[in-house]
């Protein structure tokens, strides 16, 4: 790890305000690019909160790239192979209504539509990850405890307060993320507005130890489990070893008392030890901007919404990994300004349909699904459970089986993508089908039949920077890409698999891969003009228009 620089006469690159998920994982992006960078965290992050608890399929495959995707499965406190089922149930002792398996994708295996699956496991066990795989890199220093106490910025800068355990610092840097969460100080600072609409619903979270819970229920293991009942509409799920579970419910006069709600919604006589209990507000929000001069807002700090789906850690990984590495080409010298602003451009198309998604999940929440007779024997409670487990499955998927959401998410309007005129390919939440229409995920493939081993998948042969994919013949005809990238400064590898199916799902001969692993351009020639699309893949394009907008109205 790099010495300290807090002189503002020395600097930073970049200064990552915020050590969770998204402030470790844009530390990550940019500090394994040799950016010099600076985190400053005011906790500790010690707690037992699980906050998020799953890692989806698309922050699996960022892991993978980053090469700490065994590390966090070993972290992982059921193991791998744990079902991450989901139970629906009128109480955890009470009759069981339905059923989802391999929610999320959380299946281990060789999956034809993504390089790596999703795991469960609370979001402390991946910060730990993180933290050890970013206090591996040189370029990267970690501060802990240390608070952010003001923040100017000029044409050159940003200039940050900080207060330290040592007491009053200031440092000093090229640019800055937020990734200071929900109530981000720096958002606030400076004066950007969320937009959209306030509490949707408030709810109370409990984290308990019951290591007897587990063998008091008979609905099986699963890492959740609803509880859909008129006294306490619930979800609770073991969390780590030691008997550790969570509990949330929403409180409401008449029920306020976690521990007592926890009896209702599992219908047992239990005495947790309470470890936790936190009240938390889901809202419908997404910043006015995410950018102002050389600050930029990642995660929370620019985007919130209900937790249903397990998207927002997630989507905030997404973010930490568009503006990690267009921070780290632009401070290269290969990229263009324009670059940094299509991280906005990109990313909130993808979080406003996200969020609707997070929504419609939110509105059908436990108690949304109690009906009555719901736990009563006999025939009457027979019919009504039955109707119960068909709502259930029909409007439930939406949460638990979402490819579409996680992987189906395009850049069409960014001015860095060479559009090529290809007709957009319909939203739906589940239904994935993989394209290489710029701007898209590039569709993920296995070279190395059922193995999963790295080096098996297609993303693990792309480089760090650009990657030109040859599909079909020898590399000859790419001389042309090499040559002007080199003369460029631009990172570019080449990579040629001739391979019939491969083509096919690439549709075209070659496709530009960004470092993000989205395809940039592609095409059944080389261009003509190759600096043309390499001008504009690096923002420079979008920048020579506004200097020549700018001369002719002068």
């Amino acid at each position: 790890m790099n010495d300290d620089r807090s002189a503002a006469s020395d600097g930073w690159d970049v200064v990552v305000i915020g050590g969770g998920p998204v402030g470790l994982a844009a530390t990550i992006e940019l500090a394994r690019r040799g950016i010099r960078t600076l985190l400053v965290e005011r906790n500790d992050r010690v707690g037992h909160a699980p906050r998020a608890k799953t890692c989806n399929v698309r922050t699996c495959e960022h892991l993978r790239r980053w090469g700490i995707v065994e590390r966090l499965r070993a972290r992982a406190p059921f193991g791998i192979d744990y079902p991450s089922n989901i139970v629906f149930a009128t109480r955890l002792a009470g009759h069981p209504l339905a059923r989802f398996e391999n929610a999320f994708f959380c299946r281990p295996g060789a999956h034809p539509l993504y390089a790596e699956h999703a795991q469960w496991i609370p979001q402390y066990k991946l910060e730990e990850t993180l933290l050890d795989h970013a206090r591996e890199w040189p370029s990267a220093t970690l501060r802990f405890k240390t608070n952010v106490t003001g923040l100017e910025q000029d044409g050159d800068g940003v200039t940050l307060s900080l207060a330290t355990p040592e007491g009053a610092q200031t440092v000093r840097s090229r640019y800055v993320i937020a990734a200071d969460g929900a109530g981000s100080a720096t958002r606030k600072q400076l004066g950007i507005p969320m937009i959209g609409d306030g509490a949707l619903s408030k709810h109370r979270t409990l984290i308990f130890r019951a290591p007897e819970l587990a063998e008091r229920h008979a609905h099986g293991p699963a890492v959740a489990y609803w509880i859909v009942n008129r006294d306490a509409p619930s979800v609770l799920g073991p969390m780590d070893e030691g008997g550790r579970w969570y509990f949330g419910f929403t409180p409401h006069p008449g029920l306020e008392d976690a521990v007592e709600a926890l009896r209702l919604a599992t219908g047992l006589d239990i005495d947790p030890e309470v470890l936790s209990i936190d009240d938390w507000t889901a809202f419908r929000l997404v910043a006015e901007r995410y950018r102002e001069g050389r600050v930029f807002l990642a995660g929370d700090a620019c985007h919130l919404h209900p937790p249903f789906g397990g998207y927002g850690m997630n989507l905030g990984v997404g973010d930490a990994v568009d503006i990690g590495w267009k921070l780290a080409a632009v401070l290269q010298g290969w990229a263009g300004d324009a670059l940094l602003d299509s991280y906005g451009i990109e990313r909130r198309p993808v979080h406003l349909r996200t969020i609707d998604e997070a929504v419609i999940n939110h509105n059908r929440s436990s108690g949304s699904l109690v009906t009555a007779e719901l736990e009563d024997d006999g025939p009457a409670g027979d019919a009504a459970r039955a109707a119960a487990k068909t709502r259930i499955l029909d409007e439930k998927i939406r949460e638990f089986d979402t490819l579409g959401v996680v992987l189906d998410y395009r850049y069409d309007d960014s001015p860095v993508i060479v559009h090529d005129g290809t007709d957009a390919p319909p939203h739906h939440y589940r239904d994935y089908v993989p394209s290489a229409r710029p701007g898209h995920r590039a569709p993920h493939r296995w070279l190395d039949g059922a193995s999963t081993a790295r080096g098996a998948a297609l993303y693990d042969r792309f480089g760090d920077g650009f990657t030109l994919l040859a599909t079909r013949g020898g590399d000859a005809p790419t001389a042309a890409w090499r040559e002007r990238a080199r003369a460029l400064g631009i990172p570019l590898d080449v990579l040629v698999i001739d391979d019939p199916a491969l083509h096919a799902l690439y549709g075209a001969r070659y496709a530009l891969i960004r470092p993000d692993q989205h395809v940039a351009w592609r095409g059944d020639t080389v261009p003509d003009d190759v600096d043309r699309v390499l001008a504009t893949v690096t923002g420079h394009a979008v920048q020579a228009a506004r200097r020549e907008h700018v001369v002719s109205t002068e």
